[in-house]
């Protein structure tokens, strides 16, 4: 039944109506797949857990506080001492700044006016050689888009002979991060395509070949972008600058994978069968089980991300489930029928010819089977101890977070302006905590927060309503540092010990403090469900239990191995030959970064195992499993290598922006798709296969009579000698 579905598909007639229908579909939904960035939400409340003290004093706030205000600073820093011509000219700029669209009625406060007012901040600096401004924006709820914009009108304005000048606060940090994703939706992808289509030449050896996978791997994208901009639009779905980067780098990179197995299968069946239409029913039957399997793991251990209390990361899962799931669609629909449209032909100069010999069989992973036939457990023992010793890197690894300098690759002018006001111990006043209290014991609640250190002088509780108060205290250190991180943790115990305030702390550092939470939760709860999952699936497709339980233990291996590879790099190698234009970030990782190089690592790698174990087992049915392990590995290892380097190519891309965490995230999960494709798929699951032979399958009955291989049945042997 299934080889009817895969033959009308691809029939004469079909094929035709296959790509019309796509190019129509394409049609509708490239130009909302253009307008994608529009519906993106990177505002806090797109990352904070709903549970989180700081998103619930954001909730008591929002009638006196508006949660679209940023905070912005303009840091003046001169050597040797700002003049008096300096200070007076501020104040000048200042007045221009008050003008500018967007900034609040409350104006610029600067170093003068703060002084006359007798304002609790102090802005120059005890040597004279820094001072700032500070003054708020509000443009509603699309106001960090307008960031930009209003950042370039500021520093037109601010500008001294010989003083240097830089944007600070949430609104530069703001720009900046607008800058770090510019043209997120599209150079990243062209860069994508690039990179994939100097793979595939190389692959292929082709000219023309390669267009059909990017032809319809571009189909993906856009029928991709297209659903998620409407999921986002009209279903609430959370979809922000990282989500949209990943997402694109996935749909191109696993759709060149499933491309790359159903073209290799093609090829086999052409030179199996005359007529091209038949050959591709049989290479769709026989390729897409494991390409479905291939893509409902990844779907299904994606959606598991929805358990997480990150809105952020509960929002990813969906978006990249989606495109999973369409670049599955496509490329079972649209690439075959491409395909069979072209014939023969577009393989030039390596056309497979009916009746022509299959290549495989004699070719470098034919060689790697042979040499690990004779002494499998030696081999799959000394690779396990490698991979063992690749793991304790993984005390290298420091997740406990990202301060700001630490956030980006490259200098950016906020990080330089906190970097200053730090130097010169001016505080940052857009970084405070936010505390919420019974409006009866406020007071007492702000006297407890005095003897916190690291916390500034308390203001005066302000009424919000409903007999609850509010008062602000300036932190000290840096935003999303872990002095920031203890005294936010201080002032909620000295907050809770006040009896009968109800006390909320909340904040900017206290936000980062609790996505830090959330994600050391997220890890504990996440990975087990996805492993399950994983193992769940893995049992039904192999209706098997042994298997299963190999394949997900190599799996972990593989992950530690690549976690524990990628730490020592970014300890001992990032840090040390400046690849980067600022590398501190690279001692430490995102609480977040071991869920996500999990997730991915897990789903991804396990495609790979799907692809060879599949084959073991069709290939067990005609030969047992010690025979079919070593056709299977000739028959797949080419294709499964090639797209292993195609998708960790495409996940490097990810250190083209200015991000430590995708720059991390893309050289773990580059590594770990590698070993996986070289070292885990090939060698280890090899070599267990021929070790443990049918037992494998337990406790199915295939292959229970426990078949032997001798030499001139593994492929390409010549000689008969018994295992």
């Amino acid at each position: 039944m299934h080889r009817q579905i895969a033959g009308r598909l691809t029939s004469k007639v079909t094929k035709w109506i296959v790509l019309a229908g796509a190019v129509v579909i394409v049609g509708l939904m490239a130009p909302l797949n253009a307008q994608l960035i529009d519906v993106q939400n990177n505002e806090a409340s797109s990352w904070l857990p709903e549970s989180a003290e700081s998103t619930k004093v954001l909730e008591e706030l929002t009638g006196t506080v508006d949660p679209n205000d940023i905070q912005t600073l303009v840091v003046y820093h001169r050597e040797g001492g700002l003049t008096d011509e300096d200070l007076a000219a501020m104040d000048e700029q200042a007045a221009e700044i008050a003008e500018i669209d967007g900034v609040t009625d409350a104006g610029v406060l600067s170093p003068n006016t703060a002084e006359q007012a007798g304002a609790p901040v102090q802005l120059v600096a005890e040597d004279g050689e820094v001072a700032n401004l500070a003054f708020t924006f509000n443009f509603g709820d699309d106001g960090w888009m307008k960031m930009p914009d209003a950042a370039a009108e500021v520093r037109d304005i601010a500008q001294l002979d010989g003083v240097t000048v830089h944007l600070a606060g949430s609104g530069g940090q703001a720009a900046d991060a607008s800058e770090a994703f510019e043209g997120i939706d599209t150079n990243l992808i062209f860069a994508t395509l690039i990179v994939v289509v100097v793979i595939l030449l190389f692959t292929y050896r082709s000219p023309v070949l390669w267009l059909l996978p990017i032809i319809s791997a571009v189909f993906a994208y856009m029928i991709s972008g297209g659903v998620v901009y409407l999921l986002a639009k009209y279903a609430d779905l959370t979809v922000n600058g990282q989500s949209q980067a990943i997402l694109g780098i996935l749909v191109i990179g696993a759709g060149t994978d499933y491309a790359l197995l159903l073209v290799a299968r093609y090829r086999e069946e052409l030179r199996r069968h005359e007529d091209r239409h038949e050959a591709m029913a049989v290479a769709l039957h026989r390729a897409t089980p494991a390409i479905l399997a291939s893509a409902a793991t990844v779907v299904i251990g994606l959606l598991c991300l929805v358990f997480s209390d990150l809105n952020s990361t509960a929002g990813l899962g969906p978006v990249l489930a989606v495109g999973v799931s369409v670049t599955f669609l496509v490329m079972v629909t649209l690439l075959p029928a491409l395909l069979v449209i072209c014939g023969r032909w577009i393989f030039w100069p390596r056309r497979p010819t009916f009746g022509s010999a299959e290549p495989t069989g004699t070719g470098f992973w034919a060689k790697v089977g042979r040499w690990i036939r004779p002494h499998p457990r030696r081999v799959w023992m000394v690779t396990t101890g490698l991979l063992l010793l690749a793991c304790l890197g993984l005390f290298k690894l420091d997740p406990s977070g990202l301060a700001q300098d630490e956030q980006y690759t490259q200098e950016f002018d906020s990080i330089a302006g906190q970097s200053l006001l730090a130097e010169h111990g001016l505080a940052d006043t857009s970084n405070t905590v936010q505390v919420v209290a019974d409006s009866d014991r406020a007071p007492d609640v702000a006297q407890a927060l005095s003897d916190v250190d690291g916390l500034g002088d308390a203001g005066q509780p302000q009424d919000i309503g409903d007999g609850r108060s509010f008062f602000t205290a300036t932190l000290e250190s840096d935003m999303s540092s872990t002095a920031s991180f203890d005294a936010v943790e201080a002032a909620r115990e000295a907050a809770s010990s006040i009896d009968g305030a109800d006390a909320l702390v909340g904040g900017g550092s206290a936000f980062y403090l609790d996505t830090k939470i959330a994600s050391e939760r997220d890890n504990r709860v996440i990975i087990p469900i996805v492993l399950a999952v994983v193992l769940l699936i893995l049992m039904i497709l192999l209706r098997a239990l042994v298997a299963p339980l190999i394949l997900i233990g190599t799996v972990i291996l593989s992950f530690g191995a690549a976690l524990g590879i990628s730490a020592l790099i970014f300890s001992e190698v990032f840090t040390r030959i400046g690849l980067f234009e600022v590398n501190e970030g690279f001692a430490h990782a995102d609480p977040g970064f071991p869920l996500f190089a999990f997730v991915f690592l897990v789903a991804l790698g396990i495609d790979y195992n799907i692809f060879l174990m599949t084959r073991v087992r069709e290939e067990t049915v005609k030969h047992g499993t010690r025979r079919g392990s070593l056709i299977a590995l000739s028959s797949t290892g080419g294709v499964i290598t090639s797209a292993g380097v195609v998708l960790a190519a495409t996940f490097l891309v990810l250190g083209s922006l200015p991000l430590v965490f995708l720059a991390q995230l893309g050289v773990a999960v580059a590594l770990g798709v590698l070993l996986d494709t070289m070292i885990v798929r090939s060698v280890l699951v090899t070599a267990i296969n021929l070790d443990l032979g049918g037992r494998i399958w337990w406790p199915s009955t295939l292959d229970r009579a426990g078949h032997e291989v001798t030499t001139a049945e593994a492929p390409g042997a010549t000689e008969k000698v018994p295992v």
